[in-house]
């Protein structure tokens, strides 16, 4: 509209919804996981708008039923790729020239469908591609995503006003055009949170850009499904364009491309670093410096105090470890706990693992499901066999697996005398948990300990009872995490709330769920109007 400043719907999060037997979102829910357990989805690629197959496909299983098939995936080529950039160039200039009031009212649109009509399909498919419990199904690919859309265009408009220069002088105007940035953009997204997936390419989208989407081999089904859910909220062909395919290869073709613009990536930290290197190695050959924005491994901490809640330390240690198998960035994987404390909640904490059940997410009476596939499962498995090895390990809960039917292992705790041993520092992404336990005198230095033992910076947590307490952690853990959290499990940020990102070996930190990550995706161009020019070169200094 003409001469109109928009101010769009104040943004709010989006309630959880709890699906309690009998009520009408269980039912639902319970319909669409049979419907589509039913079914193999033929997906393909998305190219300015053209369902593209290939017939180069993938089968896309359940994790926790890996004989089950439920989708094909027709894999893109090189010129599938090159037709994708291709796409999102010729789609640039409309699309980066629209209101930006047209462009966050389709991704408001978007999360009106996700929250209605598409919440039972996205959070189904979440479910058997993933294998969420409908809990952790129905935080991240229902309320989380609705949450990006609703506060990413309210960030937006934020942005393209306070960029505006504060002086102009009486006889000049000066103004800022917030431009997006001069290519396309390359997002990669992981298989762990489908709201990720949906928002690394649509938040670009929503500062002007256009781009490559390349889904995790992980998640196909639910990633396609959200990607139809954004044509249908109005994005136009080439805005964004979806591209299953082989990351080597998809990765060499888009990186490589002179009007490689931005990288938003989320995965982990050595495919991060490569794509990093192979920028820097081609930097002659692209027309601009790319955004590189990225958010990576986690080897995510809770150091408690001798002095401190016990019963809700227990509960996120359990909650932080164990919910979606630990296949969390934020995951609590490591913990310092203090003698006295430990010898308190030890038996409790044991007596509760044993109690969490895991299976098919179908049976919403499980706590737990399976992980995503073979390669993460035998990485798991390695590190635990590993420490029953070990002398100076005591595997106190779980320790089991099992990969006939799906890729189950048992939440598994390892107790260990060394707080540098290699399940208190790698990144594990699976159900386990790592504790030392340290002397109730030694917590000042265990907190250095907690700062140097691994390489990661991304969620760490603190419990304290004593404001001292805490305040000297969190000096001591200043820089150990992008997410520090008091007296609660470290997982859990919501957008709005708690921008999500860390630091170090944990990515670039720019802070998903805030205007700091939507500013990557720009390029102001500053411009002065000057109302009254001068007519003579010389200055008054030069007169005798």
């Amino acid at each position: 509209m003409v001469n109109n400043v928009p101010t769009p719907p104040t943004p709010v999060n989006e309630p959880v919804l709890g699906y309690l037997p009998g009520s009408k979102e269980r039912t639902e829910l319970k319909a669409e996981l049979s419907r589509q357990s039913a079914q193999v989805v033929e997906i393909p690629c998305i190219i300015n708008g053209v369902e593209v197959y290939t017939d180069n496909i993938v089968e896309q299983v359940m994790p926790h039923n890996h004989s089950h098939v439920i989708a094909r995936v027709h894999m893109a080529g090189e010129k599938e790729v090159a037709d994708a950039i291709d796409a999102a160039l010729n789609a640039h200039d409309s699309w980066s020239t629209m209101p930006w009031e047209a462009r966050g009212a389709i991704f408001l649109k978007a999360s009106e469908l996700l929250r209605g009509e598409y919440r039972a399909k996205i959070n189904a498919s979440t479910m058997i591609n993933q294998s969420k419990t409908c809990h952790q199904a129905e935080i991240d690919s229902a309320c989380e995503l609705i949450d990006f859309w609703r506060f990413n265009v309210q960030y937006a408009r934020e942005i393209y006003e306070d960029l505006q220069p504060p002086v102009s002088p009486s006889s000049m105007w000066n103004s800022s055009e917030v431009r997006p940035l001069e290519g396309f953009v390359f997002s990669v997204t992981p298989f762990n949170f489908s709201s990720i997936a949906a928002n690394l390419p649509s938040s670009t989208a929503i500062m002007g850009n256009t781009g490559v989407w390349k889904p995790s081999r992980n998640s196909y089904l639910s990633n396609y499904y959200l990607m139809k859910l954004m044509m249908d909220a109005g994005l136009p062909d080439g805005v964004i364009n979806f591209i299953p395919g082989k990351a080597s290869m998809v990765g060499d073709t888009c990186l490589s491309h002179p009007m490689l613009a931005g990288i938003h990536f989320t995965g982990s930290t050595s495919v991060f670093r490569q794509m990093w290197k192979d920028v820097a190695n081609n930097l002659e050959n692209l027309r601009s410096y790319p955004r590189i924005v990225g958010e990576t491994g986690g080897k995510d901490f809770i150091v408690a105090h001798p002095k401190c809640d016990k019963e809700a330390l227990t509960v996120a240690l359990i909650r932080g470890a164990f919910e979606f198998q630990g296949q969390k960035c934020s995951a609590a994987s490591r913990a310092y706990i203090p003698e006295s404390v430990w010898d308190s909640i030890k038996d409790n904490y044991v007596e509760q693992v044993g109690k969490i059940t895991v299976g098919d997410p179908k049976d919403f009476s499980n706590f737990m499901s399976a992980v995503i596939d073979k390669k993460s499962f035998d990485n798991i498995v390695g590190y635990i066999e590993r420490a029953k090895q070990d002398t100076g390990c005591e595997v106190i809960t779980g320790g089991t697996y099992d990969d006939s039917t799906g890729y189950f292992i048992r939440p598994t705790t390892i107790v260990c005398n060394d707080p540098r041993y290699e399940s208190m520092a790698e990144e594990i992404f699976g159900p386990v948990l790592s504790i030392h336990v340290y002397p109730d005198h030694d917590f000042e230095n265990i907190l250095k300990v907690c700062d140097s033992t691994s390489e990661y910076a991304l969620t760490g947590s603190i419990f304290a009872a004593n404001r001292e307490d805490v305040l000297t952690a969190m000096s001591a853990l200043r820089y150990s995490s992008g997410n520090f959290y008091i007296n609660d499990k470290p997982t859990g940020a919501v957008v709005g709330q708690q921008p999500f990102g860390g630091a170090r070996g944990s990515g670039t930190n720019d802070k998903a769920g805030s205007p700091l990550n939507l500013l990557r995706w720009v390029s102001p161009r500053s411009i002065k109007e000057t109302f009254a020019p001068p007519h003579e070169w010389t200055y008054g200094f030069l007169k005798e």
